[in-house]
């Protein structure tokens, strides 16, 4: 794995404009751009599938395991990972914070969301400020 510079991090939860695109099946085109949330917590950065584990963007991610992203002028190659367990507390926590007031929280920090939240990371040599 590895790490998001610090400005990359800071473009990156600043934003609400995250677009998503896990590779194609043939494991270098990237699909089309998904617009979703995302949150930093410790550094790392996480998404959530509206829609759960049969969000078809989830699934590709999952499936390919790597993808493109642009967020807050950040363009990069990314691996996903799914993510499980007690961090899923903090990133609740995020997305309360980042998304207070909003109409679409409470499904986003809802078990159906949970069960579909992804780690994004940079791919090695991947990515561009």
């Amino acid at each position: 794995m590895n790490a998001w510079t610090s400005a990359q991090i800071d473009a990156i939860s600043s934003t609400d404009d995250f677009r998503v695109s896990p590779y194609r099946d043939d494991g270098t085109t990237p699909g089309t751009p998904t617009s979703i949330w995302s949150v930093v917590v410790d550094g790392g950065v996480y998404v959530r599938a509206y829609n759960g584990t049969a969000s078809r963007w989830h699934r590709s991610a999952l499936q390919q395991g790597a993808g493109r992203i642009s967020a807050g002028g950040v363009d990069a190659e990314v691996t996903f990972t799914p993510v499980d367990g007690e961090i899923n507390d903090r990133i609740d926590a995020a997305y309360s914070e980042k998304y207070a007031g909003s109409a679409y929280l409470p499904p986003m920090v809802s078990g159906r969301a949970r069960a579909a939240t992804v780690r994004v990371d940079p791919r090695k040599g991947a990515t561009r400020p």
